[in-house]
């Protein structure tokens, strides 16, 4: 009763108020529709992002302004326009619903429910197409993200707020990387957002699947823009995903978005930029392709403790051809990012997953956000990696070598064979620390590179009845890997 009657006094306060005035409006007409855009004229004053209501109740945002016509994204694939519909103005932008409601969901770029489920219950809406924090609402990264990956938490650590590229050839487990640091976040206090760009439905459900499997969807947001959708769904998908983010950022909680990934992201830009009739320029992509990338990614960051201390750490995926790095989208996001991850296809071949090439991947600021224990034993380990590769080639054509550079060639085989691990099998910061003082130590010397996986079950058995904190003395860890190595 009280909820009507405070809705009839509503009511009978717009009525008092309401004013018999002149009131002018634009109504504009489509011209044309095809392949998920419309052609409209009139609204002069239509502003770019805005969103257009159609007479059948659909709705289109604005993405090309013409001097007589506006090209217009449609967002609903059921909407019934045809050439001839009246078009009006909404004045609104773009958004999408945030909050805790939406774990655990797989939605489409609009945030409508793709599970099968209800629309998810949220906290508020974020722009897509918000604005990056100011830098001095930024702070810098000094925690580290663990994504479970022996190779990457040692050698190309990742902090949380930064931008991390994966990047390499189709095929060599960039999905399996991005997917074990999703599951690797269990327990970690970080949400996660994944985004799938034009895959198909199989592949979607086949990620899906697997986030479930392990526990990880009750704690991630799925965010599907399929390979059937239009080009302007697609569009929208990376930039729904990051608006979900930020949305649990701004509450000061620490997220993790995957994009997967850019390069098709790129390509259906480029199919709508040249359906809106826009000037291609270098293999066909518009002028600002480099822009719509910086502007989705310079969204992730970490938040300075006045602004709530959140952090977005992104982790884009980008496909190269023939292993060229040096093609224009991938370029484009190289410089973009803090780093890259290097997946070669050779070295999947080979058998030596994941297949992170060392020379060719680098993190820019994550040894900043690196534990110091880590960082210590880590320190000496990427540069003696690298010298056994290049040392390595000498021995393809069975030369002499010294005493000393056989022993180096020895312990680089027995940590590119330490660097092995299968997919979804994320493994803790605590053994992360074991291994490397074990091997730095010299106590894995003694093992065959086929014996060293028992070597390693037996330090993470121990690390399960004889737990250590990262901070434990050198000498404690040492005293137990011995008791370990030796059981």
């Amino acid at each position: 009763m009280a909820a009507e009657a405070g809705l009839l006094d509503r009511l009978a306060r717009r009525v008092d108020g309401y004013r018999f005035t002149l009131r002018l409006g634009e109504k504009g007409r489509v011209a044309s529709v095809g392949d998920g855009i419309a052609w409209v004229y009139g609204l002069p004053s239509a502003a770019a992002e805005e969103i257009l209501r159609f007479e059948d109740g659909s709705r289109g945002m604005v993405f090309e302004l013409q001097a007589e016509r506006l090209g217009v994204i449609l967002l609903d694939p059921e909407a019934n326009v045809a050439s001839g519909s009246l078009v009006s103005h909404t004045g609104e932008r773009l958004e999408i619903g945030v909050g805790d409601g939406l774990l655990g969901r797989v939605v489409d770029p609009l945030g409508k429910p793709l599970d099968g489920l209800p629309p998810p219950e949220t906290d508020g809406f974020s722009s897509l197409e918000g604005a990056s924090p100011p830098i001095v609402a930024r702070d810098f990264v000094n925690r580290p993200l663990y994504t479970g990956a022996k190779v990457v938490d040692t050698l190309i650590p990742i902090g949380r707020g930064q931008r991390q590229l994966i990047i390499g050839d189709l095929g060599t487990g960039k999905t399996s990387l991005a997917l074990d640091s999703v599951v690797a976040q269990a327990g970690q206090g970080v949400k996660c957002v994944y985004v799938m760009i034009g895959q198909k439905r199989s592949e979607a459900a086949l990620v899906i699947d697997l986030l479930r499997r392990h526990g990880a969807l009750a704690y991630s947001t799925v965010v599907v823009g399929e390979a059937t959708a239009t080009p302007g769904m697609k569009y929208l998908a990376p930039f729904a995903g990051c608006a979900i983010a930020e949305g649990w950022m701004r509450r000061g909680e620490d997220t993790l978005v995957i994009y997967d990934d850019l390069t098709t992201h790129a390509r259906a830009y480029r199919e709508l930029s040249l359906l809106m009739h826009r000037p291609p320029g270098r293999e066909a992509y518009p002028g600002d392709i480099f822009y719509l990338h910086a502007r989705l990614l310079e969204r992730s960051t970490r938040l300075s403790q006045d602004h709530g201390g959140g952090s977005l750490t992104a982790l884009p995926l980008v496909e190269t051809e023939e292993g060229e790095i040096a093609a224009y989208i991938p370029t484009n996001l190289i410089s973009i990012t803090d780093g890259q991850i290097y997946l070669d296809r050779r070295l999947f071949a080979a058998g030596i997953l994941p297949a992170v090439d060392v020379p060719l991947s680098v993190s820019r600021i994550g040894g900043k956000a690196q534990h110091p224990r880590i960082k210590e034993e880590a320190g000496q380990m990427k540069l003696d990696y690298l010298q056994f590769l290049e040392l390595e080639v000498f021995t393809r054509f069975g030369t002499k070598l010294e005493a000393g550079t056989e022993v180096k060639i020895r312990r680089g085989r027995l940590l590119r064979e330490i660097l092995k691990q299968e997919r979804l099998n994320p493994l803790a910061a605590s053994f992360q620390l074991a291994w490397m003082i074990a091997f730095n130590a010299g106590l894995l010397d003694g093992f065959e590179p086929q014996t060293l996986p028992d070597a390693l079950q037996k330090i993470q058995d121990g690390l399960a009845r004889d737990p250590l904190v990262l901070d434990a003395a050198r000498d404690e860890w040492l005293a137990l890997l011995n008791n370990w190595l030796a059981a």
